[in-house]
């Protein structure tokens, strides 16, 4: 949600970030909507106070005698202008939440200008790509011939975009959650959540995926929304919160599965894993004061391209241009991994600062350590990592010749030490 003093204070610049978003200008649109709204305003309060003053000569005249027939008329008059004044200033206000509700966050000043994806930038790049001397094939070719990724059931029970992980690519999987979580606890400083999978409209609108994004979601009978990260359930724990700048930052982490309609999908990336309606994911969220979140954004990154660099995965971080970030982003970095099945970088984490975009949508505040009031906080949201795509890109980056795959050597703990897997056997 926008600031609409900011918008009164600055309309220019409120219509240049969202021309770099690639929509029409609309500050005058929304100041006269404000302009009637406060007139509404202004009018019905002058109407309560002289409503107020008549009932006082009212009293007064009715303790010495006197007769109030006129005042009574004109406070009877006054109380349908009041109720019709209360209506207008309401219904303006709603459009005008309406209006801004439905506009995406500013881009920061040092996002790069772009349309879509050809306009993001490389920032920089880790790690080598490694060289086969066999022709490389990707996760899907790889786990079916292990016998252990099964797309064929599962789509006779749930459809396409679903897939069975059986044995020993299940706990893979598995592995890498609990190396992410573990790094993320031990070292990022971030602390496990368990969060509800199952949320209210109000935490889906909080992170601005309502009234937009409704149909990327999955809704259910009775009311609830499956997340579609734990971003939606985590960035809530602060919803309508006021908290003290002394206990902050907030760092969370979680390991949830989650849920996406895949609206618009149709055609992309329909074979293997890469897009699903329903994937695991390991979550960063961040609660930080103004001052503290672009570094906390750095900070973030930098915990998500640590999994990568302990796996020994050669990636790319990339800086989002304007046209390409998510709506309630004001800067995102996306984290894109080699995958040598495909012979392309794709996309395994994207980490947001949102300034007090969601915070205003939430009511999420604190009290500052010095001066009066509260302000808005600033929520940031990253994946540390998507754990089925870091399983693509495991499977993919430490395949062998013979179709077997070798265990990165941060995995092999939580694999009670095998070290490779091979059709029908696991090698320690």
């Amino acid at each position: 949600m926008h600031d609409i003093r900011f918008v009164r204070d600055n309309p220019e610049a409120f219509d240049q970030g969202l021309q770099r978003r690639g929509l029409a200008p609309v500050s005058a649109e929304i100041l006269e909507i404000d302009k009637r709204r406060r007139a509404a305003i202004s009018e019905s309060e002058s109407t309560q106070a002289r409503r107020k003053a008549l009932s006082q000569q009212i009293g007064l005249a009715k303790r010495k005698g006197e007769p109030a027939d006129a005042l009574m008329a004109e406070v009877a008059g006054l109380e349908e202008g009041l109720k019709a004044g209360e209506a207008e200033a309401q219904r303006l206000d709603e459009e005008l939440k309406r209006r801004l509700e439905g506009l995406p966050n500013i881009p920061a000043d040092d996002v790069p200008a772009g349309s879509d994806e050809h306009g993001n930038v490389e920032l920089r790049r880790h790690g080598n790509q490694r060289n086969f001397a066999f022709q490389a094939k990707d996760h899907a070719e790889l786990g079916e011939a292990l016998g252990e990724m099964d797309f064929a059931q599962a789509a006779k029970i749930s459809g396409s975009r679903f897939v069975f992980l059986k044995n020993r690519l299940a706990r893979l999987e598995r592995a890498i959650a609990q190396f992410m979580l573990d790094l993320h606890t031990e070292v990022n400083g971030y602390t496990e959540i368990d969060p509800p999978l199952l949320v209210k409209d109000t935490a889906v609108y909080g992170v601005g995926q309502l009234p937009k994004f409704a149909e990327d979601m999955f809704h259910t009978e009775n009311g609830y929304w499956l997340i579609p990260t734990s971003e939606v359930s985590l960035t809530n724990l602060v919803n309508d919160m006021v908290l003290d700048e002394k206990d902050l930052p907030l760092r969370f982490t979680a390991f949830t599965p989650c849920f996406r309609s895949e609206a618009g999908a149709a055609g992309k990336d329909t074979r293997g894993m890469i897009r699903q309606h329903q994937f695991p994911k390991v979550e960063l969220v961040s609660i930080t004061t103004p001052e503290q979140s672009e570094a906390e954004h750095e900070r973030m990154t930098a915990s998500a391209e640590e999994v990568l660099k302990r796996l020994g995965l050669a990636y790319r971080t990339m800086t989002l241009c304007s046209g390409d970030m998510g709506f309630s982003a004001r800067k995102t970095y996306d984290l894109e991994v080699w995958l040598p099945g495909q012979s392309a970088y794709r996309e395994i984490s994207s980490c947001s600062n949102c300034g007090d975009f969601q915070a205003r949508r939430m009511n999420a505040r604190y009290r500052p350590k010095e001066g009066k009031g509260t302000r808005f906080l600033h929520t940031l949201n990253g994946s540390g990592l998507a754990v089925g795509r870091t399983l693509i890109a495991v499977l993919e980056n430490y395949q062998n010749e013979d179709g077997s795959v070798t265990i990165p050597e941060a995995l092999r703990p939580y694999m009670r030490g095998v070290e490779t897997i091979a059709a029908g056997v696991a090698k320690k």
